[in-house]
């Protein structure tokens, strides 16, 4: 939003010399950002040019170019008739005889841009022909100035070569651009600016003259007819809660707007176009409160306001035609032709032409969101659109419009009409009752009471007395809809008094209490994985409807009960994971697509199991502690949460190179990931056969347990079909294990052993068991029934061949054996092999060979 010093100054005072770095600067200590300063920093000679003469000659390059002749008046370089300047130009926007913006050599243009004669496209170039960008007058470059066209022919027949062009369009008067936020609505105009330059000087007596507080007439039942009916709002507001409606009749539409009116908008940012419309946008900007001007005379009927039907279309002033939606807000003439989409853009057929005598003003307050959803439903941003989806006062349109009616009066002849159109359906901002201690203890700073009093006056706020010396019931003006509760009042406390008035106070840390047991055994399970080769990644967690059928998982698997999310970031994948692997798989997916042949990536993340249908979670008051009732809800609506780690590998684990060939990662690698895991922790764990659980080979899947059976996880390679329903490469290997259990498993002192000195008995034994029989449920019976002395049990071989039995197989395993008070017989220890053998083959059926 810009705002000129000379206009800011009609409604405040300016501190004395003020320029617009400084105005800029109060405005920043009072929460608005800088966005630009435009004008004050251009140095002359800018002067008014008529083209004499051009040569237009097409560049090798494609360009057109055109060498001009240009009379400046006492300017120019005594060439034609002693008064012409010779400029090359590189726009076409222009013809023979139209008055120019020409800069000349000395100048100085914005941004530091010194301009000299120099030589150009094989010719000496005098100076520049301007366009609006470079004199920092709009942002307009793809063409150069025609002052025809942006002050009006009348206007333009009063120039002659040679007059000042700063004073003309008012480039020596500064401009500042402020970036207004979502929240401060009513800073997009100069009313707003004024007010927020006013609190940063202190907010003194009389220094504020808003010029909103203008004598208003009353309405009547005389006025053009206006109804609201809109049958289907899409907020609890209504779309359109208020409409004024005023007419001027008798109008010369072809007047010119006055000087002073085009300069502001142009330092505005805006084209002059016509005195209708040039008085609505100079009363927008001045009040924030968006205008449009009717034609009278091609109306049939009331104004009528409602949605837009299916199938409607509407040509918009930018000449694009519009499917409208259902719920676009709509002005229409009697209901049926359509006049515009309110608040966001007019109709084709009803700008005020030159022959317009009769105008109907439009002051109306329309519903932020429904401005906004039609405003990105068209992708179609206007000034008033900007306003309105921010929110505008609702109680300025009666005195936007009074202002629009007297500078069509005085400036186009006009005359106003007695009848005045105010359907009004506002509702006053409700109270709030508010602690006057709460700034303080929010912001930390001890705000007496008569100043957090006098800060929400001079907001704009009504403030009564309760009786209760702490407390005061406050209602929000009109104008700031932003003010709701407590926060909202303590953070304008804090904003008007200076946030430069906080003190900046380094707060100290307490010493804490260090990791949780579970953060530590997290870092160490993700640094064992890292350690052994396995890359960390994080995965969304949200999957496909069909996964579970991709992943094989039978119809009575908890894990195919998933979440659905209300609104999912994609329809594509609408539940919650309940695999980690399930999502991890992406991620390997995606890197052999990109080339990597070899992949072997780690997950440490949340899946959520429902477990059953949830229920509704309550929504709790903030202002106290949920009741244990209420937290049970909450805590019942959520679902189960625990935490997994995944790990996938595929092509070669082990790289081939000059010490010779790689191997392949195969299912015996995620044994061995998850078993360095559980050592990391301390935590024994068995492993065995399990040949059904998907979606993992029904031959090459471990089932991996603690000690008293509680299931950690599985390990092994991914079924065939479910690697070709991923489109994963063959072979690929999987693991996921619960880590809440190995934490809750090894959440226990471990009592270190003293190292023994003396020497390890080593002996071998072979037993022939059942082929169907696990290798570790052998190797578990072995370990309890061997003694305390064993210290480690290796299998080192497995046969299967002609001359064994069917249906058998050999394990050999190697036992060590260690005393830790002497060196170890070779009868103890073949009692300790013997004894060992003895529970195997009780709880196995194994013999040995």
């Amino acid at each position: 939003m810009r705002a000129p010093l000379t206009w800011l100054a009609e409604y405040t005072d300016l501190a004395p010399g003020a320029s617009g770095a400084d105005v800029a600067a109060s405005l920043v200590s009072v929460g608005l950002e800088e966005e630009d300063l435009h004008g004050g920093d251009l140095v002359g000679p800018l002067v008014v040019g008529r083209v004499l003469a051009f040569d237009e000659q097409k560049q090798k390059n494609g360009k057109t170019i055109r060498f001009c002749v240009v009379d400046v008046g006492p300017h120019g370089q005594m060439l034609t008739e002693g008064r012409a300047q010779e400029i090359v130009c590189g726009a076409t926007n222009f013809a023979v005889g139209d008055l120019v913006v020409v800069v000349l050599p000395g100048a100085v243009l914005p941004g530091g841009f010194a301009i000299s004669a120099r030589k150009t496209y094989g010719q000496i170039s005098n100076g520049m022909i301007c366009s609006e960008a470079e004199i920092g007058l709009g942002s307009d470059h793809d063409g150069i100035i025609v002052l025809s066209r942006l002050l009006g022919p009348e206007r333009a027949a009063d120039l002659t070569p040679g007059d000042d062009a700063i004073a003309l369009l008012g480039l020596a008067e500064e401009t500042i651009e402020a970036n207004v936020t979502p929240d401060r609505g009513y800073c997009f105009s100069v009313r707003g600016l004024a007010r927020e330059y006013w609190h940063s000087q202190g907010s003194p007596a009389g220094g504020f003259r808003d010029p909103a507080a203008v004598t208003t007439p009353e309405r009547n039942e005389r006025g053009h007819e206006v109804r609201v009916e809109d049958a289907a709002p899409i907020s609890a507001v209504p779309g359109c809660d208020r409409f004024v409606a005023r007419v001027v009749r008798g109008i010369d539409a072809t007047r010119p707007s006055p000087a002073w009116m085009r300069r502001r908008l142009t330092q505005m940012g805006m084209r002059p176009i016509s005195l209708a419309v040039d008085v609505t946008n100079y009363v927008m900007f001045a009040l924030g409160q968006p205008l449009h001007a009717y034609d009278l005379d091609t109306l049939s009927g009331p104004i009528v306001v409602r949605r837009a039907r299916a199938g409607e279309r509407l040509t918009t002033l930018d000449g694009v035609e519009r499917v409208l939606d259902v719920e676009d807000l709509l002005i229409t003439d009697a209901g049926q032709d359509i006049l515009g989409v309110a608040g966001v853009m007019g109709g084709a057929a009803s700008e005020v032409g030159s022959s317009t005598t009769d105008v109907l003003i439009e002051a109306a307050h329309f519903d932020p969101a429904s401005i906004a959803r039609s405003s990105r439903r068209h992708q179609l941003v206007s000034e008033a659109s900007k306003r309105f989806e921010r929110g505008v006062d609702p109680q300025v349109a009666p005195a936007a419009a009074q202002l629009a009616v007297e500078l069509l009066t005085a400036h186009g002849g006009g005359e106003a009409d007695d009848g005045v159109t105010d359907v009004d359906d506002t509702t006053s901002p409700a109270a709030y009752r508010l602690d006057v201690t709460q700034p303080g203890r929010i912001v930390g700073v001890d705000y007496p009471r008569e100043r957090v009093v006098q800060i929400l006056r001079d907001l704009g706020c009504e403030v009564t007395a309760t009786g209760d010396e702490r407390h005061v019931e406050v209602r929000a003006p009109s104008w700031r809809p932003d003010l709701v509760d407590g926060p909202d009042y303590a953070e304008e406390v804090a904003r008007i008094e200076g946030y430069n008035t906080i003190p900046s106070i380094t707060p100290t840390p307490t010493g804490g209490r260090g990791l949780t047991h579970a953060q530590k055994a997290r870092r160490v399970v993700a640094n064992a994985l890292a350690g052994a080769g396995f890359t960390e990644v994080l995965t969304y967690p949200f999957v496909a409807e069909d996964l579970a059928d991709r992943l094989m998982i039978s119809a009575g698997d908890e894990r195919r009960h998933a979440v659905r999310l209300a609104n999912p970031l994609s329809d594509e994948r609408p539940l919650l994971r309940t695999s980690v692997v399930s999502t991890l798989v992406d991620a390997l997916r995606r890197n052999v697509s990109r080339g990597h042949r070899d992949v072997a990536l780690f997950e440490l993340g949340m899946v959520f199991r429902p477990g059953g249908p949830l229920d509704q979670a309550p929504i709790p008051s903030v202002l106290t502690r949920p009741s244990d009732e209420a937290l049970r809800q909450v805590y019942a609506a959520v679902p189960a949460q625990p935490r997994r780690a995944g790990i996938v590998a595929s092509g070669h684990i082990e790289h081939a190179g000059w010490w010779g060939p790689g191997r392949p990662a195969d299912w015996s690698d995620m044994v061995v990931a998850v078993r360095s895991v559980a050592a990391a922790l301390a935590v024994p764990v068995l492993v065995v056969g399990d040949h059904g659980h998907r979606p993992w080979h029904p031959g090459r899947c471990a089932r991996v347990t603690l000690e008293d059976g509680t299931l950690v996880g599985h390990a092994g390679e991914l079924h065939p079909k479910v690697l070709a329903a991923l489109d994963l490469p063959a072979r690929t290997v999987a693991a996921e294990i619960d880590i809440d259990v190995l934490i809750a498993a090894s959440d226990r002192a471990v009592q270190a052993l003293p190292f023994s000195t003396y020497p390890p008995a080593l002996t071998d034994v072979a037993l022939l068991v059942r082929s169907d029989v696990p290798a570790g449920e052998v190797e578990a019976a072995l370990r309890a029934g061997a003694g305390d002395c064993l210290e480690a049990v290796a299998l080192f071989d497995v046969y299967e061949g002609d001359r064994l039995e069917a249906g058998h197989r050999s394990l050999a395993y190697r036992l060590t054996f260690r005393a830790a008070d002497r060196t170890l017989t070779t009868d103890e220890v073949n009692g300790f092999r013997d004894a060992a053998v003895a529970v195997a083959a009780q709880a196995t059926g194994a013999v040995q060979r």
